[in-house]
């Protein structure tokens, strides 16, 4: 783990919704830590010692979802709550092919507040962080205006997109998704519902021709795609080799661990280990991983074992 001596937050992400998990066998897991920000913020800490997490919660949080985050590491300074706003909660509803519905099970007035980003409620610490990750949907532009004001801040901002789109984007929608953060990563239903059908490599190949700086394609179970528009600079790297019992959430380690990679080592391919083996924790159990040193030894010995699988495209 890389430790630092500052005083500031490093790293920082968004978001907290307790979910209620149904799978496809009918199977459910009530009351399970999400929202992308707990997942998001552990595949951050596995390779960075400060991590903070913003998110509205209600008098409701459970007293276990905060005693993990804690555990793990994570400031909390960015946590801000509310007496008269339940902490959000939603069904994730599971597919055999991997699509998740979500369907909140809070009151509509409740969610905007709760998610809300921006960089006045940031705590002044996390102004100076070196890197942001959240996630975006692809038609709402005005979810992109922050990714372009923490820019301004001289941080590195990442970006996930949350749901396929709609429709295919136009040049112009598809420039301005692209273009707000320095990292870009989809998955692929999310890219081809916005450039079009393709091999991963076309799909990259459109997002870096739109204005894309980097891109971390992610495949599931096969593994992602990563790439530097101004070198061309690409790798593919496989899955880390476990049992996989529930993916929710494993984009978001991925993200957090890639952002910490990228950001610290300026390494593709490290950046690009990093993401794959945090998100090799979170898809072990439904929900995240018990803390402890452990989560360190692990991530250290799959790092090792996945370099030997990686390999350069170009």
């Amino acid at each position: 783990m890389n430790m630092t001596l500052n005083s500031h937050i490093d790293f920082v992400t968004f978001n907290i919704i307790i979910d209620d998990i149904v799978f496809p066998d009918g199977r459910t897991a009530m009351g399970v830590l999400g929202g992308s920000g707990p997942q998001t913020a552990l595949g951050m800490k596995l390779w960075a010692d400060k991590v903070g997490l913003v998110a509205g919660v209600g008098p409701d949080f459970p007293p276990e979802a905060k005693a993990w985050l804690e555990e793990i590491g994570i400031d909390l300074e960015g946590l801000f709550y509310s007496e008269e706003l339940p902490t959000l909660r939603a069904w994730q509803a599971m597919e055999e092919d991997g699509r998740r519905t979500q369907v909140w099970r809070v009151p509509g007035s409740s969610i905007g507040p709760q998610l809300k980003r921006s960089v006045e409620i940031l705590p002044a610490s996390y102004r100076e962080a070196r890197g942001f990750h959240f996630g975006v949907h692809p038609e709402e532009p005005g979810s992109l205006e922050f990714a372009r004001e923490l820019r301004k801040l001289g941080t590195v901002v990442s970006v996930e997109t949350f749901r396929v789109a709609e429709r295919t984007l136009t040049d112009a929608e598809l420039r301005n998704l692209v273009t707000a953060a320095h990292i870009f990563s989809p998955n692929l239903l999310e890219a081809y519902s916005m450039v079009g059908p393709g091999e991963p490599l076309d799909l990259i190949h459109r997002l870096a021709d739109a204005g894309a700086e980097v891109i971390a394609l992610r495949q599931g179970a096969d593994g992602i795609t990563a790439h530097r528009a101004d070198t061309g600079e690409t790798w593919y790297i496989p899955a880390v080799e476990i049992t996989a019992v529930d993916p929710v959430g494993a984009g978001n380690g991925f993200c957090g661990g890639f952002l910490a990679g990228w950001v610290q080592t300026g390494d593709l391919r490290l950046a690009g280990m990093y993401g794959v083996v945090a998100a090799s924790f979170i898809v072990e159990q439904v929900g995240l991983p018990e803390p402890g040193a452990h989560l360190w030894e692990k991530a250290n010995a799959r790092l090792a074992e996945l370099e030997t699988r990686v390999r350069q495209i170009k």
